[in-house]
């Protein structure tokens, strides 16, 4: 099965950012961790690349906000106000790294049962990045198979490659990391700075 095409930049929805005090909108990437254990390497490699892309779009700091399933256990499935508020971190997000470890050739049913509580739009102006950290060369294909497609349904655009790795380079992730930066972080840079001069159109 082919993995869906990636959209180009120009007719993406364009991410729309949440006023702060005195009227200005405010830019922020948001780490969303799929993996069900609390301080996991998934969660540990999705905040460098949150943090890598937060310095290369130009952002403070405080533009990095992390979202780690683990902490919330079942109340993803129950509901809780700490669930509510970190719902509302993710759908206001500009740029959304969702991650997740690949368990039997798909994403995590926490990552998934947290997002079925999105309405069918929540993600409509959101720039996702789909993440995944496999075990074995061929399940790097979950981020596009899998992944992207669920993030699409919800209404991110999800105009960059996806950041597919392999347990092995947990140990040393720094290249990889920053190779992808290098070459994605340009993309969703236009995509904000189209946000303030409305140099694109966005479609559907």
């Amino acid at each position: 099965m082919a993995p869906p095409p990636i959209a180009d930049p120009a007719t993406c929805p364009l991410p729309e950012r949440t006023p702060v005090e005195g009227g200005e909108p405010a830019a922020s990437v948001v780490a969303l961790v799929g993996n069900p254990r609390r301080n996991s390497r998934t969660r540990e490699l999705t905040e460098h690349l949150s943090a890598r892309l937060v310095d290369a779009l130009g952002l403070p700091g405080t533009a990095l906000r992390v979202v780690d399933l683990a902490e919330f256990g079942g109340a993803v499935l129950d509901g809780s106000p700490a669930v509510d508020e970190a719902l509302a971190t993710v759908t206001s997000a500009s740029v959304l790294v969702a991650a997740t470890p690949v368990y039997k050739a798909s994403y995590t049913g926490l990552l998934k049962s947290f997002l079925d509580r999105l309405g069918g739009a929540a993600l409509r102006g959101v720039a996702a990045v789909p993440m995944t950290v496999a075990g074995a060369p061929i399940h790097r294909l979950v981020a596009d198979v899998h992944l992207r497609p669920l993030l699409v349904e919800l209404g991110a655009s999800t105009p960059t490659r996806a950041f597919a790795v392999e347990e092995a380079v947990l140990a040393d992730p720094a290249a990889v990391v920053e190779e992808w930066v290098l070459s994605e972080a340009p993309t969703l840079a236009r995509m904000l700075r189209a946000v303030d001069s409305t140099e694109f159109v966005a479609t559907r």
